[in-house]
């Protein structure tokens, strides 16, 4: 599937992206990527914020590919839309996605579910989206950034 089948069954909402948009999420990626290290902090709280880092970076590479996620199954759809915008292979793709379920079991359902361990391999993931998402914007849409 692409983008475009994506628009096609109402996944997405066309959009174009300023590069304000665009600085204004890797800002928040960035402040995420440093307050998800920050001590005292449990390690539920830790990993939803890396978790909110690397969506926001996914959300900005969505955006800058033309595109919004819908309402429905939004956080779903902007994770698994990194295969399709910056070529995320499959196996990145799904591990974000068990801590997007992860996050939810933590944030809403219960308390202290999160290893020391999940945390480190959350923020890994979000710090190597970051360098990903910054290459790939600046390789193919240097006018954002």
């Amino acid at each position: 599937m692409s983008l475009q089948d994506w628009l096609r069954n109402g996944w997405l909402v066309a959009h174009q992206a300023s590069p304000q948009e665009v600085a204004d999420l890797l800002g928040v990626a960035r402040r995420d990527l440093q307050d998800a290290q920050t001590s005292g902090l449990s390690a539920d709280w830790r990993l939803s914020i890396a978790y909110n880092a690397a969506l926001q970076l996914a959300v900005a590479a969505l955006a800058a590919s033309g595109y919004r996620a819908s309402r429905d199954a939004h956080h779903y759809r902007v994770i698994e839309s990194l295969a399709l915008t910056i070529g995320t292979d499959r196996k990145t793709v799904s591990t974000f996605d068990a801590f997007r379920k992860k996050r939810n079991q933590t944030g809403y359902e219960r308390a202290g579910m999160t290893s020391e361990q999940e945390v480190k391999e959350m923020l890994r993931l979000a710090q190597s989206l970051h360098k990903l998402v910054l290459d790939w914007l600046e390789k193919e849409h240097p006018e954002l950034v």
